[in-house]
């Protein structure tokens, strides 16, 4: 109020500015701390293991995988964390087919969770000599990294096929000749998981494990989700049909989240990984769904 009341009497335009700028500078900071009381979940703290998957469309689709891989690390530079691409596979003309990335930073895995989800991009397509728009699709899968002995899941040796072969992709003839690279095959879930990040063969596969081992949590946990869903009626198909955001750039510039309806008309800034504004909102609005939902429920109890 002080700082409000101040704004009002002065006459001098820079101290006014200088106030403004400090309220602005509080706003944000009491935003920060709101939405820090969202992340509660179980594993919200926890670092964070993004997947992203180009959707079909040969080049297009590789090349828009990589945008958004890149959109993630800048992300991640600008929130101080760190991260390491534990797997990649490039495609064949541009771009990558896949990459599997680890963010470390508190509350890492919270903030991501909003990003699960078909991504879809409308653009002039560079690679078309017709200069014609091309839309093209990438999935992001987010889980939390459970580290060996954070949760209760059990890896039978009898489940699993571990595989060694020779890293592919950069990193010098070291890289490409030692069979350091590990595939670890899961028979009950067919889930496959590779890592060819590290130059030791032993560092690769504890990655691999735990890896593994955060995509087996994620599946009990979604069973859980599914079955409350089952109870309520809201199963949802989850395909390239169904996109959760969708980033325009021709013939108008737009980047919209079509679950809460945020929206930017600065496509270039988004991919430069300005995307706090797309999680905090999701955020929020996962809260209300919750809020409410548990409010019906008690009232028909």
């Amino acid at each position: 109020m002080e700082i409000l009341n101040e704004i009002k009497i002065t006459n001098d335009e820079e101290t006014k500015a200088l106030l403004e700028e400090e309220i602005e500078s509080i706003n944000k900071e009491i935003d920060n701390l709101e939405i820090k009381l969202l992340l509660n979940g179980e594993y919200d703290e926890n670092d964070a293991i993004l997947e992203i998957h180009a959707g079909a469309g040969g080049t297009e689709a590789c090349d828009w995988a990589n945008m958004l891989k890149r959109m993630y690390t800048r992300w991640c530079e600008q929130k101080k964390y760190t991260y390491e691409i534990i797997d990649e596979q490039e495609g064949l003309e541009a771009g990558i087919k896949s990459m599997t990335m680890i963010i470390h930073g508190l509350y890492a895995f919270g903030y991501l969770k909003c990003e699960k989800g078909i991504h879809r991009l409308v653009r002039i397509s560079p690679f078309d000599s017709g200069a014609r728009r091309h839309t093209s699709f990438a999935s992001v899968d987010v889980v939390p990294l459970i580290e060996n002995g954070n949760a209760d899941i059990e890896i039978k040796d009898s489940d699993i096929r571990i595989d060694c072969y020779c890293a592919s992709g950069h990193g010098g003839q070291g890289v490409n000749t030692t069979p350091s690279a590990i595939r670890i095959t899961h028979f009950p879930t067919g889930i496959v998981v590779t890592c060819q990040n590290e130059r030791s063969q032993i560092q690769n596969k504890e990655q691999a494990m735990e890896v593994l081992k955060s995509k087996l949590y994620k599946i009990e946990i979604e069973k859980k989700e599914t079955e409350m869903k089952n109870l309520k009626g809201e199963i949802k198909d989850i395909n390239f049909g169904s996109q959760i955001r969708s980033y325009v750039m021709c013939p108008y510039t737009l980047v919209k989240d079509h679950r809460t309806n945020t929206e930017k008309t600065n496509v270039d800034k988004v991919l430069d990984g300005d995307i706090d504004d797309f999680i905090n909102d999701n955020l929020k609005s996962r809260w209300e769904n919750e809020y409410y939902s548990n409010k019906k429920r008690k009232q028909k109890i």
